[in-house]
């Protein structure tokens, strides 16, 4: 419309879409032309111009059980059906915004660990106990913690002008879930500046947890 060539970053496989793409009016950049083939000179093979072979599903059971255990994370997700925790094979406590959440999904989905996770609130954290629904699944626990200055800028965002949100109570309440940690033996990793990928990698050496391979 504007008489400007649009510019096509092609990645298409198939050779006769490929050539209608070609054949248009756009400026194209062929990224398989381009980069392929100097990489089958160099290695000595030929493409098997295979689409999707790195999200393949080779092993039909084990995906089934990662689609449960995301399941499972999504409804056992901050403390919903408490009842249901014998199923777990890993429970994550943490204060709320500690990033419990998506280090449950990302185990779920890339282990198949079924995970579920529960937020520790202020009554909590003021008896000094395991709460009470974890009690009975002291051995499945590990626990989260962040840095209160890192979770008041979390949870500001989230909720702004609120007592939840305060430096004073996001030391409170983190001091408090260590001292809960430390008392009762509930391994717990530092989430301020890991990646989830880190934080799912270090769970699965402490606790020997090892998942179901894609």
């Amino acid at each position: 419309r504007d008489g400007v060539a649009p510019i096509i970053f092609d990645t298409i496989v198939n050779s006769e879409v490929r050539d209608i793409i070609k054949n248009s009016e756009g400026f194209t950049v062929d990224i398989l032309s381009t980069f392929l083939s100097p990489l089958e000179d160099a290695l000595g093979i030929k493409s098997s111009f295979t689409v999707g072979g790195a999200h393949s599903v080779t092993n039909e059971t084990n995906y089934k059980h990662r689609i449960d255990a995301v399941n499972y994370a999504l409804d056992n997700d901050d403390g919903a059906k408490i009842d249901r925790y014998n199923l777990a094979e890993l429970i994550l406590v943490g204060v709320s915004r500690s990033g419990k959440t998506p280090t449950s999904l990302y185990l779920a989905l890339q282990t198949g660990v079924f995970v579920a996770n529960y937020p520790l609130t202020d009554d909590d954290l003021d008896n000094g106990r395991i709460p009470r629904p974890l009690a009975a699944y002291r051995n499945k626990l590990y626990g989260l913690t962040i840095d209160p200055e890192r979770l008041a800028m979390i949870r500001t965002e989230r909720r702004a002008n609120a007592r939840y949100s305060t430096l004073s109570q996001c030391e409170y309440e983190v001091r408090q879930a260590e001292v809960m940690f430390k008392r009762f033996g509930i391994p717990y990793i530092d989430s301020t500046h890991a990646s989830i990928e880190e934080i799912a990698t270090r769970i699965l050496v402490d606790t020997g947890l090892r998942g179901h391979s894609k």
